[in-house]
């Protein structure tokens, strides 16, 4: 496959210099124009920039890298940590490993905090200095073995009490995530993700343009490009996973393109046909 793809990739440089080897009929071409809009302002072609012509989709082809790094198993990396089974169901229940930042401390509820040991104790430690009527306990340690009934029912009380002030009290949450710096494995988490994105990065680029590259062709100051000699069939045009930049517009595409013999396809690029970009939010 790559003999032939290095082949048909020396015939398209030098059909300018001499009669193609492969009959006009038998091939098509192809030509497109590619346009952007940013979100105040007016289409403006995108100069300079490099497309691929593919025989898959580079969709494709990244499903194809990920068989060589599949995604690491989270599940099974939480039963590995040495926490509560209430904060491993909880870390699992929220499909994550970060005990930081603001976006872990708003997923918090009264009730997690209270049925997860980790972030009782954490609560606590953030709150047991408040003198704005946090509540304080009302039994000792040595009642445990003295008066067991007694422990038992003071420290119900108080646990109540703390319920009762965590819903009045609602920012008294803040800053919990500072108390669970030493138990946090997000940031381990975080560093083997990216590891394993940059080499399914690598991975993909290196396929799309050995395996599955049929040619490569750079827009001209219109935002145009050129291709002939195309053999008949399917192909994608493709940005690979790189984002043209007009204004804030980030538009990147991996379009389907069928070439039949003889035919002249024209395509025109542009943010409705563009690769939907997945939000923040989303795992890459």
């Amino acid at each position: 496959m790559k003999h032939a793809v290095s082949a048909f990739v020396v015939i398209l440089s030098i059909a300018g210099m001499a009669p193609s080897a492969i009959p006009q009929a038998q091939t098509g071409s192809l030509d497109f124009v590619a346009r952007a809009a940013p979100s105040a302002g007016l289409d403006e072609p995108v100069r300079g920039f490099p497309f691929y012509l593919l025989s898959k989709s580079f969709e494709e082809i990244t499903q194809e890298a990920e068989a060589s790094y599949p995604k690491p198993d989270m599940d099974a990396s939480i039963d590995k940590l040495g926490i509560s089974k209430e904060l491993k169901e909880w870390m699992k229940k929220n499909h994550t490993m970060e005990l930081s930042g603001e976006d872990f401390v708003h997923k918090l509820k009264p009730a997690d905090i209270m049925g997860v040991p980790e972030f009782f104790e954490a609560y606590l430690d953030r709150n047991s200095g408040n003198h704005n009527g946090f509540p304080t306990p009302k039994y000792k340690p040595a009642d445990k073995t003295k008066d067991p009934a007694k422990y038992e029912k003071l420290r119900a009380e108080y646990v109540e009490a703390i319920r009762h002030y965590m819903q009045q009290a609602p920012d008294s949450i803040d800053g919990i995530d500072l108390n669970l710096a030493d138990i946090d494995p997000g940031r381990q988490w975080s560093q083997r993700e990216a590891r394993r994105n940059g080499d399914l990065h690598r991975r993909a680029l290196d396929l799309a343009q050995s395996n599955y590259l049929v040619a490569r062709v750079e827009t001209d100051l219109q935002g145009e490009g050129f291709l002939r000699g195309v053999p008949p069939g399917n192909y994608w045009l493709s940005t690979l996973d790189v984002s043209a930049s007009v204004g804030d517009a980030r538009p990147r595409w991996d379009t389907p393109v069928t070439v039949a013999p003889g035919q002249q396809v024209r395509i025109i690029l542009s943010n409705a046909n563009a690769v939907e970009q997945p939000s923040s939010s989303t795992a890459p």
